[in-house]
């Protein structure tokens, strides 16, 4: 994994590069988080984004996948934070220009 991207064997056994949009630590659940992007958009245009466990300590981590309902709350939490304040920046310039 290199600071911005780093490839995945799809279900179609292709090679794909994901642009990883952050990584975060999360001390409510000790673990650490990457989320990511592989640039592809759902039936409604919006881009596919995705969140897996990962190990920052080992640079040939595995990508495990999140299993409680408490991890995905804590992930959709800092997502909806994230939407919000590019949202904000976005009318802020607009309102600017």
């Amino acid at each position: 994994m290199d600071k911005n991207t780093f490839k995945v064997i799809n279900n179609e056994k292709e090679e794909v590069v994901c642009n990883i949009l952050f990584t975060f630590d999360s001390e409510e659940t000790k673990k650490s988080y990457i989320v990511y992007t592989d640039n592809t958009t759902d039936e409604n245009g919006n881009i596919q984004v995705y969140a897996s466990i990962f190990n920052p300590e080992d640079p040939n981590t595995k990508l495990e996948p999140i299993e409680t309902e408490k991890e995905w709350k804590v992930i959709e939490t800092i997502l909806e934070t994230l939407q919000e304040e590019v949202k904000n920046k976005q009318n802020n310039e607009s309102q600017e220009a």
